[in-house]
């Protein structure tokens, strides 16, 4: 059981499958560059460090591989044009999400969205999707000068609510989100499903897995 004040929520792969966005932004930036569309499955595999990693993944087919610059500074642009089109369009909330989105704020817990998606796509996102109003703080990928894995976004998010870190849960679906939660010395709940890269979440050893937020009823008091 976990007894915080205060749960914080990854965006990209816990709240919400936001690849269907994604993949349409991939697509028709490769479209425009006179590339071939790599599709829905091929971008699932890519999500989960922001948009200029993705983009760098859309152009090269590899994880960690950087393409050439100039084709980089080309590309970037015309894929932020598309998603600011797409994003919330095709995306949709995991299953039972609002459900558990609901019992966090009925029951008095403070609650807040820390994600590595910027600003600009973040709470179009979220309000698109009709989540927004549970959160009392949400942090972007651009709101301080670093992201997840580092511990200075929850912080944040914490210190919004005055409240401290070894009260306070992080809630996500990937590596980062526990390494953050880790540094930052908060407990930390992985989802099962989510974008990890073909990584079973349980190898990061966060403190409880779940497959539903509807599970949240059982684990915290």
């Amino acid at each position: 059981m976990f007894n915080p004040k205060l749960v914080l929520i990854d965006l990209d792969g816990t709240l919400v499958d936001s690849v269907p966005d994604l993949a349409y932004a991939v697509d028709a930036m490769r479209r425009d560059l006179d590339m071939p569309e790599h599709g829905e499955d091929a971008v699932r595999n890519w999500v989960g460090n922001g948009v200029d990693r993705l983009v760098k993944r859309a152009l090269t087919g590899e994880l960690n591989a950087e393409p050439n610059a100039e084709l980089y500074e080309k590309a970037y642009p015309i894929f932020y044009k598309h998603y600011l089109e797409s994003n919330g369009v095709y995306s949709r909330l995991f299953p039972n999400v609002e459900e558990g989105l609901k019992f966090l704020s009925d029951t008095g817990y403070s609650i807040g969205c820390v994600t590595n998606k910027a600003e600009s796509f973040t709470l179009p996102l979220l309000e698109a999707k009709g989540i927004l109003k549970y959160f009392g703080v949400v942090v972007s990928g651009d709101t301080l000068s670093v992201k997840k894995p580092a511990p200075e976004p929850l912080w944040h998010a914490a210190k919004h609510f005055n409240i401290e870190p070894e009260d306070s849960l992080m809630l996500g679906d990937s590596m980062h989100d526990v390494q953050a939660a880790r540094s930052a010395n908060f407990k930390v709940i992985a989802v099962s499903y989510g974008y990890n890269h073909g990584i079973d979440i349980a190898e990061a050893k966060p403190d409880a897995i779940i497959d539903s937020f509807l599970e949240l009823k059982s684990l915290l008091k």
